[in-house]
């Protein structure tokens, strides 16, 4: 496969990821979206890295799967808590934290 395949895929995957993140009210799928962009992202530093024969698009690939893992788990206990105190996890209802 070519360079250009996988920048296609990388984009496609991104896009798709942001369409969820702005458009899904469910933070459950809010979070899996910031997940898959954060994959996009992964799969392009990879390409380029195999491309260039370059290994420093491997070692952020690492950085980036340790920022995603931190964000799953702080992103998933505060889930696990807006529920268990409003029992709901829509979007819209975060705008009630405030007050």
């Amino acid at each position: 496969m070519q360079l250009s395949h996988y920048i296609a895929l990388s984009a496609f995957l991104f896009m798709v990821g942001i369409f969820g993140f702005v458009w899904r009210r469910n933070f459950l799928i809010v979070l899996m979206s910031v997940e898959l962009m954060l994959n996009a992202v992964n799969l392009a530093l990879v390409a380029f890295a195999r491309y260039w024969d370059n290994p420093e698009g491997h070692v952020f690939t690492f950085f980036v799967i340790a920022l995603a893992a931190a964000e799953a788990a702080v992103g998933l206990s505060i889930l696990i808590v807006i529920y268990r105190q409003r029992e709901s996890v829509d979007v819209g209802d975060f705008r009630r934290l405030r007050e």
